[in-house]
């Protein structure tokens, strides 16, 4: 039904959470039923839902509309003047597009474009890790809300994880990172084995504390552990 009578990506998709929620289910449906439309729907409403949000100078995703600077300089900022990018946001964007590859033909045409954007968001992220190997809330403005937060640096430690060990993202350079962030979400585990530091919903950067936990924090957790494991 959706097929049919289809809408624009950033229609569908309108904010970045949407990138983790959608696109990895009809890559599935492709590959479950053998029927390249479901990926090719996809793949359509994915590079439009990426042209509307993400910044192509940051190489990271706005989360919606209301955070969209424009070209003229234009929009909402940080306090300290920096763009406003979410880390769970592109958390969920990073991960969405491994749970897209894992389920893409290798000569899938646009397969080299999904691929590229990983590269491009790794290398964006990885730039302002924390030395505690974690991630704030706010990236460019972490001292806006200047707690650790475990939802987002464990997505980014689960699709970097991925991208290295599908040859994808360079050991050499990825995998100091990828174990510094492992080492800081350890670190948010309390005595019961309980993750701390999860940013609770919100539709951006809110103050995180060290009691607060939530399920999708846990889930990319055992996500970002499930790649760390396959590590030799």
């Amino acid at each position: 039904r959706i097929i049919a009578d289809p809408r624009k990506g950033r229609q569908e998709w309108w904010w970045c959470d949407a990138l983790f929620m959608a696109p990895p289910v009809l890559a599935r449906l492709s590959t479950a039923t053998g029927n390249l439309q479901y990926l090719d729907f996809m793949n359509a409403l994915w590079w439009d839902t990426h042209e509307f949000l993400y910044d192509k100078e940051c190489h990271l995703f706005f989360r919606d509309k209301n955070f969209i600077v424009r070209p003229d300089g234009s929009g909402p900022r940080e306090k300290n003047g920096q763009k406003i990018f979410w880390s769970r946001g592109n958390g969920w964007v990073m991960a969405g597009l491994v749970r897209v590859l894992q389920f893409m033909p290798e000569d899938y045409f646009f397969r080299q474009k999904f691929i590229q954007l990983l590269k491009e968001m790794a290398e964006a992220v990885c730039r302002l890790q924390h030395t505690d190997g974690l991630w704030r809330a706010s990236l460019l403005d972490p001292d806006n809300f200047p707690a650790p937060e475990s939802s987002g640096s464990a997505l980014f430690c689960y699709s970097i994880a991925w991208g290295i060990n599908n040859g994808i993202l360079d050991r050499k350079i990825y995998l100091p990172v990828v174990e510094n962030i492992w080492h800081g979400l350890v670190g948010c585990l309390d005595e019961a084995g309980r993750l701390g530091w999860v940013q609770l919903p919100a539709d951006g950067a809110r103050i995180v504390k060290e009691s607060e936990s939530m399920e999708y924090g846990t889930g990319a957790f055992l996500m970002a552990g499930s790649e760390i494991i396959k590590f030799q």
